[in-house]
C-alpha cells in the first residue's frame, strides 16, 4: 500500500552549493539529475512541489560585497545566478517527464515567466513544479528569506530545506565531532542559539506565518520523499 504523504503542498529550498557535487564551483549535471529525480518522485506521490534554488555555486552577493563590490549590484548578480540554476533544474525535471515552470522575480520573458502569485498557485494545482528564481527580486535579502516568503504566499504546509547534513546541529558536525543534533527546535531557540540554519529574516517570516521548517540531507538519495512522508532523519523547527 502506498504511503500517504504528510503534506499536500511543500516548498523545497536547495542551496546553490548543493548543485556542485564534487566540483569547486558551477553545476554538476549528475547531482542536478539526482535531485530532480527525488523531486519527480514526490510529485508522482501526489504532493504539489515548489522549489527555490540559491546561486552560491555561481556567485554569492555577500562575498562579492566583501571584496569591495557595491552590495546591491552584487546581490543582483547573485539573483541572476539563481536563474541559471533554475533553468538547469527545469531541464532535468522535464527530462524525467515532470512538467515545470520557472518564475523569476526579475522579469526576463525570453527564458521564463514573471512571478505572478495566482498563476504560480494554478501551476501547482495542475501538478507542475514551480521553480522560483531571482530571490525576492530585491537586494539585501537571501534566498532563504525568498523561500520563506514564497512558501507563505503559496500556502505551503511546510518549507523543506535541503542541506549538507541530516538536520540542525549545535555546531558544524563536519568540523566538530562533539556537535549534537536536534530532533525538534522552536523558532525562538534557533534565533536565541544563533544556529546557522537560515537567516533571522527567514526564521521570523516562517514563525509569523506558522510555517514549519524541516531540515534534511539533500545529498541522500530518496531523503526528500522520506521526509515528505514523515519518515527519515530530519530536524523540524516549529512552535510547540
Amino acid at each position: 500500500m502506498a504511503e500517504t504523504p504528510s503534506y499536500k503542498r511543500v516548498l523545497l529550498k536547495v542551496s546553490g552549493e548543493a548543485l556542485m557535487g564534487g566540483r569547486d564551483y558551477g553545476i554538476d549535471t549528475a547531482t542536478v539529475n539526482r535531485i530532480a529525480a527525488d523531486v519527480a518522485a514526490v510529485v508522482r506521490s501526489g504532493v504539489q512541489v515548489a522549489v527555490v534554488i540559491g546561486g552560491g555555486n555561481i556567485f554569492r552577493g555577500v562575498s562579492g560585497a566583501a571584496e569591495g563590490m557595491e552590495r546591491a549590484s552584487a546581490d543582483y548578480m547573485g539573483m541572476l545566478a539563481t536563474v541559471i540554476n533554475a533553468l538547469a533544474m527545469q531541464n532535468a525535471l522535464e527530462k524525467s517527464g515532470t512538467y515545470t515552470r520557472v518564475q523569476s522575480a526579475i522579469p526576463m520573458s525570453s527564458v521564463c515567466e514573471p512571478y505572478i502569485r495566482r498563476r504560480a498557485i494554478r501551476h501547482l494545482e495542475k501538478g507542475r513544479v514551480v521553480i522560483f528564481a531571482a530571490g525576492t527580486g530585491n537586494p539585501f535579502f537571501t534566498t532563504d528569506t525568498a523561500a520563506a516568503l514564497r512558501a507563505a504566499e503559496m500556502g505551503c504546509d511546510c518549507l523543506l530545506k535541503g542541506t549538507q547534513v541530516d538536520g540542525v546541529y549545535s555546531a558544524d558536525p563536519r568540523k566538530d565531532k562533539a556537535a549534537t543534533r536536534y530532533e525538534t527546535l522552536t523558532y525562538h531557540e534557533v534565533l536565541a542559539k544563533d544556529l546557522a540554519v537560515m537567516d533571522a529574516s527567514a526564521i521570523s517570516l516562517s514563525r509569523e506565518n506558522g510555517l514549519p521548517v524541516v531540515v534534511f540531507n539533500i545529498h541522500q538519495s530518496g531523503a526528500f520523499q522520506e521526509v515528505v512522508a514523515g519518515r527519515g532523519r530530519f530536524t523540524i523547527i516549529r512552535d510547540l
